[in-house]
């Protein structure tokens, strides 16, 4: 009798997408070495999508990369004790959101992340950085930021730059995820 070594089934199955539909949100400290765990965590995560397109689940796995090196880059999330959250739901059957929540302004004037449309031509092929947003404007259906809480004294508290992607038909169906 030979003995034969079994296939090992995945630890998780991926399942259809639905509406409410929520992954568990995941913390990382705010350190760019992190983006590795980042997406690969999120690939994890996405795999449990019945379904997704592979390109896809590439385009969100760049677009969680781009925000968490922003969130760590421009907030108190790069500082010694910083940290980055990472959210990811369906709103709708066919809608993934993909968030990343970083501690705060450094400065004391709180801003919003923005795409640098003043520069020229020549300014934007001399440029080093600030084409992060710009990407995820290109491949989110829709993408935005807001403050944490949304109160004028919590000012500077944490922002949330969020993206959403359509997936199509032929890349979810209706179901449950129990």
């Amino acid at each position: 009798m030979s003995i034969m070594p079994r296939p090992r089934a995945p630890f998780h199955t991926p399942t259809p997408g639905f509406a409410g539909r929520r992954w568990a949100s995941r913390v990382y400290p705010g350190h760019l070495s992190q983006a590795a765990w980042v997406r690969e965590d999120l690939r994890a995560d996405l795999f449990r999508l019945e379904g997704l397109c592979p390109d896809l689940a590439d385009t969100i796995v760049l677009c969680a990369s781009e925000m968490f090196a922003n969130g760590v880059d421009h907030s108190r999330s790069g500082e010694s004790d910083g940290r980055v959250i990472r959210i990811l739901s369906m709103p709708t059957a066919t809608t993934l959101h993909l968030g990343i929540v970083d501690d705060g302004v450094r400065e004391p004037a709180p801003t919003l992340p923005e795409i640098p449309y003043q520069r020229t031509a020549k300014e934007w092929e001399e440029a080093e950085r600030g084409r992060g947003l710009l990407l995820i404007n290109s491949l989110a259906t829709r993408w935005g930021t807001r403050a944490v809480v949304d109160f004028p004294f919590c000012a500077g508290l944490g922002t949330i730059v969020w993206a959403e992607f359509t997936l199509t038909t032929n890349t979810t169906t209706a179901g449950a995820d129990r």
